[in-house]
């Protein structure tokens, strides 16, 4: 249809809106770290550089990643965790593992769709107030799915990106307006995938690995946009891990074949993730913003 005189002067009398960036002053939400207490012995300066401060959402909560990390996190220091799934039950033991290690931690799970926008504001505000605020969040919340892209249909496509991509938008944006209202600042974190740097093979996942590449970039734009506010954001990109996800007679080639194209020759076990992940929810990550880690043994250099 064609464009009326009307719509045009709109178009070209328009304004867009620009971003604000910190000025990194010491009464800015970006200013430089304080120096390590002069007191402390090299122990305390090298326990103290990797304390983990505050409260932390961890989505996917029940799944093994989230697990692993969130153990490492109260490791750390961890004050107050919440684990936002849509169905924390699965996981119960292991959840209830981690409150009996860490008597001294609040644990809490809530029953959360990431794809629900209003669940994400009501479940985040709440668990602001029952911890005291919320000052990490790591996205562990996807899925993946292995089908010739001619045989897609539209509603795989489209479920794969609302999960994996626009969930974790809508998780990072309910959690940096409360961390906006608190006026702390914080650090958000997405996992990725070295599907989101190439194309994996032997497996077809279209849509897997459009749904990874576009949080690298959803990264890279909410880390220039929101660091005036403090907030920090940076993505997780794991090569294979040895878990469920991987496992089964049924890809025993394809894990073979996995493990042929990588220079150590292995998948990866989820705790080697848990370094980065407390780096980034650290102190010591306090300059690493819109940063990608990829944590694959190698398998990039093909």
């Amino acid at each position: 249809m064609p464009e009326s005189t009307s719509d045009r002067a709109v178009l070209t009398a328009r304004s867009i809106p620009h971003m604000i960036l910190s000025d990194g002053s010491t009464s800015s939400m970006t200013g430089p770290p304080p120096p390590m207490p002069h007191y402390l012995t090299a122990e305390g300066r090298a326990i103290k550089r990797f304390a983990v401060e505050g409260n932390a959402i961890l989505t996917g909560g029940a799944g093994t990643l989230a697990l692993v990390n969130a153990r490492a996190l109260l490791e750390h220091g961890l004050s107050g965790l919440a684990l936002f799934d849509l169905d924390p039950s699965h996981s119960g033991t292991e959840i209830e593992s981690l409150k009996a290690d860490f008597p001294h931690a609040a644990i809490h799970t809530v029953k959360v769709d990431v794809t629900n926008a209003e669940q994400l504001t009501t479940s985040s505000q709440l668990v602001a107030r029952q911890l005291g605020s919320v000052d990490i969040l790591i996205c562990f919340a996807g899925v993946v799915g292995c089908t010739h892209a001619v045989d897609m249909s539209a509603a795989e496509w489209k479920r794969t990106l609302d999960i994996n991509t626009t969930g974790a938008f809508l998780s990072a944006q309910a959690v940096a307006r409360q961390m906006i209202a608190q006026g702390t600042g914080g650090s958000i974190l997405f996992t990725a995938s070295i599907s989101a740097h190439r194309t994996n093979y032997p497996q077809p996942q279209a849509a897997y690995n459009a749904s990874k590449a576009a949080l690298i970039s959803l990264k890279s734009s909410l880390a220039a946009e929101w660091a005036v506010h403090g907030i920090r954001v940076n993505s997780l990109s794991p090569g294979y891990m040895d878990t469920i996800l991987n496992e089964g007679d049924g890809i025993e080639e394809a894990r073979r074949t996995w493990a042929e194209r990588n220079p150590m020759g292995r998948m990866g076990v989820p705790e080697e993730l848990t370094g980065i992940v407390v780096l980034l929810a650290s102190g010591a990550g306090s300059y690493v913003n819109g940063a990608d880690f990829v944590v694959d043994g190698g398998q990039c250099c093909f």
